[in-house]
């Protein structure tokens, strides 16, 4: 009888034991691990612009996102200005606005750190800002081939916008002469903020 009450005192500890530290139970049925969390399209490593460390686009899963092109030297640039005031009044609420600065149509010649101050000083953007990128053709950026897919639409000029949802799994685009406080480009994203 001893001999099988410790038997069983054993099989309950290894029980308890497999149960705690168990990974088939570490996730839940249904519960989606962190490579299904986040959508395909921020499934991408890029490097920030003010010092060039990897980022995974993955920190921002969950949330409304902003992808645009961007230059210092375009029409479109005051711009900058309009999308820090949409990252800013909607960051609360889980948008998050990207920039890609590209030198596609010749208009962003300055290294990384040159643009980085040139958005801060001018225009004091605090939005995510990523690394001199490829946006169009066929050399294009791994993310912006899957926005262009996703949406139907390639980048055409410098500020074209992409609204990702939450999900990842809806994309809509706007060009460059949207202006990102334009009520078309806020109502998309009003709807969007509104989706869980």
């Amino acid at each position: 009888m001893q001999a099988f009450s410790n038997v069983s005192v054993t099989l309950v500890l290894v029980a308890g034991a497999l149960l705690a530290g168990s990974p088939a139970t570490a996730a839940q049925p249904g519960t989606p691990s962190p490579a299904q969390a986040c959508p395909a399209v921020l499934q991408q490593n890029v490097l920030r612009l003010q010092d060039e460390k990897p980022q995974s686009l993955c920190q921002y899963s969950g949330k409304v996102v902003v992808v645009v092109n961007t230059a210092s030297f375009c029409g479109f640039t005051p711009q900058y200005k309009g999308l820090e005031a949409l990252y800013t009044k909607y960051q609360g609420r889980g948008l998050v606005v990207l920039g890609f600065p590209s030198n596609d149509f010749s208009q962003e010649s300055g290294s990384n750190k040159d643009i980085a101050e040139f958005c801060e000083s001018t225009f004091g953007v605090n939005f995510p800002m990523f690394t001199k990128t490829t946006v169009s053709g066929k050399d294009a950026s791994p993310l912006f081939k899957q926005l262009a897919a996703a949406s139907g639409t390639q980048v055409r000029w410098n500020f074209y916008k992409y609204i990702i949802s939450r999900d990842g799994l809806a994309v809509t685009s706007f060009n460059s002469m949207a202006d990102p406080g334009s009520s078309k480009f806020i109502a998309e994203i009003e709807k969007q903020l509104a989706r869980p």
